[in-house]
């Protein structure tokens, strides 16, 4: 019995192991092909295919995505039979920015040289140096709130070549010359969205096709197809990787410019009355070495471009018996004018250059120096385009063309220094007012550092030989009383060198040495118990301003403003400006 009931108790144990290993065996299969499925997910190519219309962006049929050099950007175009039209922001913004839409007139300007191009809505010709020309297309397009121009147009002032693409439509333009790199396709394959063989597929390329090369990787490239796709393929489907050298036959029209063969040194005289302007050899008695003086004479008075004027050829006159070029400033001071408006109104504009011109004609002025400060970006465009205009008839005859800009900043970054440089012959940078008048804390006027980052920052969108320097005469006097609350009261008043002398000595008031500033500076408690600073402008300051002319080999020297210095600064100045 024992026996027996042992081995029936062993065969119990075995029904009961059997279906657990069962189980277990089970497990380890669908573990193993879990496993297995993840595994040839991970490496199995996707083959999902990213639409074309999607991929470039395209929301109707009757646009067309464009490309230009290796970005896919936002704007549209249309092909209209075999005429390709761009819009006309993506014109200005990518490829060519002299061209600018007069809305109000419907009407498509573009500045040359010695000329401005005007091309109205719907026309196929249009007339340049006197001469028309006559095309088999209409230049300039609009529909809706868009303007569109014709490409064909634009390459004829613009190095760019372009081809066109159907289903979908799209325009890829080149605008990028010299050395590319570029590969063949060494077998078929697919141009992915982005590296990895899960990302959609944006189209197949075949054997030796010749693709442009963006962003080498590891395991993928970045590439540039030739009919505008954008994506990454595989390394081992590239090579013959070389050097390609592209190259135009475009020659750019030259926008000559006045040079003068010494350094200018201009003062800037306000007079703010006819009178006044009678002083002037008496205002220049001390002067010594000054070649060129800048009276504020003009200043827009209303949007129509109405100018207010206080020329005077006996001022002229005396100016030049006394070896200095009249460049007289005009201003966009007034408070009754709307800038905006007077700069993006072409009739304005034209009225106000066709002005000056004028004047420059009758008093036998030598140059003009744009003075329009505060340019909020919605005047940005129309500024620059008024600058170009003027500079065509400045070109014509004769007439030396400067500009006003401050000191490059993020919030100035629309005054368009490189435009400005390519059409003046000067531009002049108000390397002044670091602190000014409604400024929250007490500072330096122009810091020697603030002057210097001022003429490096613009050398990078004006070259050496256009820039003049700007530099104050003067200084504020701050004041910072504490009120009851603790609170403090910033106020400041400008002063001349000699004013800000004295006021040091009423004060008995010492100054020192500021390494930071590179200016003396001196501070006194007022009879008031209020806080008084100054950063001086005196010979010793000026000196390390008028060592960036030199080191930097700029055109010269502005100096704001006559009547606020002291005499000593004009042998100074008269130094490194011979120099």
């Amino acid at each position: 019995m024992p026996y027996h009931w042992h081995r029936h108790g062993g065969m119990r144990m075995k029904k009961k192991v059997a279906p657990a290993l069962a189980v277990i065996l089970l497990i380890v299969v669908v573990v193993g092909i879990g496993f297995l499925t993840r595994l040839i997910q991970k490496y199995t190519p996707s083959s999902e295919v990213m639409d074309s219309q999607e991929y470039f962006g395209l929301d109707s049929d009757d646009e067309a995505a464009i490309v230009v050099g290796s970005e896919i950007i936002s704007y549209k175009g249309k092909l209209i039979g075999d005429v390709a039209y761009v819009d006309y922001q993506a014109v200005k913004e990518t490829l060519n920015d002299y061209f600018y839409w007069d809305s109000d007139n419907n009407t498509m300007l573009y500045t040359m040289p010695t000329d401005v191009v005007q091309i109205p809505a719907g026309a196929s010709s249009y007339t340049t140096d006197g001469k028309t020309q006559d095309l088999t297309y209409n230049i300039v397009l609009i529909d809706g709130s868009k303007t569109y121009i014709a490409l064909d147009f634009v390459k004829q002032y613009t190095a760019i070549s372009y081809e066109v693409f159907q289903e979908p439509n799209r325009i890829v333009i080149n605008n990028e010359w010299g050395d590319v790199t570029v590969a063949s396709i060494r077998k078929k394959g697919k141009v992915r969205t982005l590296g990895g063989i899960k990302s959609p597929i944006l189209r197949e390329v075949e054997k030796n096709e010749v693709v442009r090369i963006l962003e080498p990787m590891e395991d993928w490239t970045k590439i540039l197809t030739q009919d505008g796709y954008i994506g990454y393929i595989k390394n081992d489907r590239l090579v013959k990787e070389h050097t390609e050298t592209l190259t135009t036959d475009f020659t750019a029209p030259e926008y000559t410019s006045i040079v003068k063969d010494y350094k200018i040194n201009l003062v800037w005289h306000q007079t703010t009355s006819m009178d006044a302007n009678y002083n002037i050899i008496y205002d220049i008695a001390s002067v010594k070495k000054v070649n060129t003086i800048s009276p504020t004479w003009f200043s827009i008075a209303s949007n129509d471009g109405t100018l207010d004027s206080l020329a005077l050829a006996d001022y002229v006159d005396t100016a030049h018996d006394n070896d200095m070029e009249v460049w007289p400033l005009v201003d966009n001071f007034s408070e009754n004018i709307d800038f905006a408006q007077v700069m993006n109104t072409t009739s304005a504009r034209n009225k106000i250059e066709n002005q000056l011109i004028a004047a420059a004609i009758e008093y036998s002025f030598d140059g003009i120096n744009v003075d329009f400060e505060n340019i909020s970006e919605d005047a940005a465009d129309g500024y620059v385009q008024f600058v170009r205009e003027l500079s065509v008839m400045c070109r014509k005859n004769g007439i030396a063309l400067s500009v006003d800009v401050p000191v490059p900043m993020d919030f100035t970054a629309h005054y368009n220094r490189k435009a400005l440089g390519e059409v003046c012959d000067y531009v002049i940078i108000m390397g002044y007012d670091e602190h000014y008048a409604g400024s929250e804390e007490a500072g330096s006027v122009a810091s020697l550092s603030f002057e210097e980052e001022g003429i490096q920052n613009t050398l990078t969108d004006v070259p050496a030989a256009k820039i003049i320097s700007g530099i104050p005469f003067y200084t504020r006097l701050w004041c910072t009383t504490t009120n009851a609350d603790g609170t403090t009261t910033v106020t400041s008043d400008a002063l001349g060198m000699n004013d800000a002398q004295q006021v040091l000595e009423n004060n008995q008031a010492e100054s020192t040495w500021d390494e930071t500033t590179q200016q003396n500076y001196a501070q006194f408690e007022g009879e008031d118990g209020a806080l008084y600073q100054i950063w001086l402008e005196d010979t010793k300051s000026l000196t390390k301003k008028l060592e960036l002319i030199k080191n930097y080999n700029l055109a010269g020297v502005a100096e704001w403003k006559l009547g606020l210095e002291d005499d000593s600064v004009w042998d100074l100045i008269a130094k490194y400006i011979s120099s």
